[in-house]
């Protein structure tokens, strides 16, 4: 049924998997404070529903979004009071701030009253994706998307396939791996009701064949059901990319600047699939994810069920803390993933793994000049020409990055990783996107300036006619009752004088002298 393509570009990088699946995940306590960003997805922040001093329990909906934007909901992980709202250390290199609520928890762990029991299976489309987006749900892979306007989107499109992407492709991470070794019959369930949304006619799991455990896992889950495959994929990054996942089971290619849906495929991580059949089957949003604790600096590597918004301190402490002072901390995988300043941030929904990395596991040499060998054009899974977008970017000719493909790079650093004059490429990928996107916000705003600047004038120019006419009508209107006023007048006095005239006739009757002779 499908033909599977020779991949593209990618690479062969160090796994370094074992170190935290020694062990079942654990699931951690609840900390003192949660800080729950109100931006944990793209798309606009949510907005609060709930005020400082009030009391939330486990599951409840604090934040959600007030008009047509995208949007992600956010729940309490676990019940306590709502001590502040405002700003907090994002996960992000530049050690920005984001907003956030912070909840004072009470260890009481009280949940709401679940909600009406039903079969989910017997939900229509649109109804499965409204609980989905009501679960504040988002791509647990790292894109964070919400999840519900895939679904939606979808339902709209022609798709045939649903891939389930268990790849997992990122060395260190093993979160999902652990997931479908032990959870797989909720990821095949969550998968039928996301099938059953978009109205896929079947369900393929790719997963990358150095987890054996897992594709065995799957495999069991799926025998049920004829129109679920499990399908082993090749050990190469990206192939956790959504392009590279679908031409390796498909063999289809989304077009340059394309979707997947163009090509009559979905993909949606595992681990979102499951948190999926928590919503529907258990009534129970997005509070929590597992995330992999690993790295030489960790004491006890393993993955762990965190609730969302705990401190990365913290979680790092219930691992055994640190055996040494980490040389980076990096939150989700070491390709694609955020240096972390700190470990006072908390864990957010697309936080797939927390690395301590020792000075071993990274490289700190200095960048040389390109020599032009090519590694990096033959690394690219997208086909493009690497160290001539970087070339353009470097001299801040973004447009001639964007003529080399800078838009359909999916800034994986397969480049980089191979690139022998140790050039950051992917930091100048980054930049240049950055500044595009600038640009074109900037040219989206000087067109609404400029749009708003038109519909006033044009809104002046009918003001000024509305008044001209109302003025017009006015003084027509004033002329009229002027001209009806000295109409009025005249027929006044001509009645005036034809009463006069006609008094002189009747007076003059009166006195002229009567005939004596006619009289007698």
């Amino acid at each position: 049924m499908f033909n599977k393509l020779k991949i593209r570009g990618g690479v062969h990088a160090e796994e370094r998997k074992e170190q935290s699946t020694c062990q079942p995940v654990r699931t951690l306590g609840i900390p003192p404070l949660l800080h729950l960003p109100l931006r944990q997805h793209a798309g606009k922040p949510a907005e609060p529903v709930v005020k400082v001093g009030d009391r939330v329990k486990k599951g409840q909906l604090i934040a959600t979004s007030t008009g047509e934007d995208v949007c992600a909901s956010l729940h309490a992980p676990t019940s306590g009071r709502v001590t502040a709202i405002g700003e907090v250390v994002a996960p992000h290199p530049s050690l920005l701030t984001t907003a956030a609520i912070t909840i004072e928890s009470d260890g009481l762990d009280e949940c709401l009253q679940p909600g009406e029991q039903f079969d989910p299976m017997s939900l229509t489309p649109a109804e499965i994706a409204d609980r989905v987006d009501q679960a504040g749900i988002v791509g647990l892979g790292g894109a964070t998307f919400p999840a519900a306007l895939k679904l939606k989107s979808g339902a709209r499109q022609k798709i045939d396939t649903l891939i389930l992407n268990g790849s997992e492709c990122e060395p260190y991470l093993t979160c999902d791996d652990m997931l479908m070794r032990e959870r797989a019959e909720g990821i095949i369930s969550g998968a039928r009701l996301i099938q059953r949304a978009i109205g896929a006619k079947r369900i393929v799991a790719g997963i990358e064949d150095n987890k054996p455990e897992a594709i065995a896992a799957m495999t069991q889950a799926a025998a049920a059901f004829d129109d679920v495959l499990v399908q082993p994929i090749p050990t190469r990054y990206p192939m956790g990319s959504a392009k590279q996942l679908i031409q390796a089971i498909m063999g289809r290619e989304v077009p340059a600047g394309g979707r997947s849906s163009d090509v009559g495929a979905l993909v949606h991580n595992v681990a979102t699939a499951f948190a999926v059949h928590q919503a529907l089957y258990e009534h129970r949003p997005l509070i929590s994810r597992i995330v992999t604790v690993s790295g030489q600096c960790i004491e006890q590597p393993q993955n762990v069920e965190v609730l969302l918004g705990t401190p990365v301190s913290w979680m790092l402490e219930q691992c055994g803390g640190l055996s040494q002072a980490p040389a980076r901390v990096v939150m989700g995988g070491p390709m694609m993933g955020q240096i972390l300043q700190t470990t006072e941030v908390p864990v957010t929904k697309g936080a797939s793994g927390i690395l301590a990395l020792a000075n071993p596991e990274i490289s700190k040499t200095e960048p040389s000049p390109c020599i032009r060998c090519g590694s990096c054009v033959s690394a690219c899974p997208m086909g493009l020409v690497p160290l001539e977008m970087a070339r353009h970017a470097k001299s801040d000719d973004f447009d001639g990055a964007k003529e080399f493909g800078l838009r359909d790079c999916i800034l994986c650093g397969s480049c980089a990783y191979v690139c022998p004059s140790h050039i950051p490429l992917v930091h100048y990928f980054q930049f240049a996107k950055g500044e595009l996107s600038s640009q074109r916000e900037q040219s989206r705003k000087g067109e609404l300036t400029k749009s708003l600047a038109e519909a006033r004038k044009a809104r002046k120019e009918r003001e000024e006619a509305e008044k001209a006419a109302a003025k017009a009508e006015k003084a027509a209107k004033a002329k009229a009752a002027k001209e009806a006023k000295e109409r009025a007048k005249a027929l006044k006095a001509e009645q005036e004088q034809a009463k006069q005239a006609l008094a002189a006739q009747a007076q003059a009757a009166a006195d002229a002298p009567v005939n004596e002779e006619s009289g007698s």
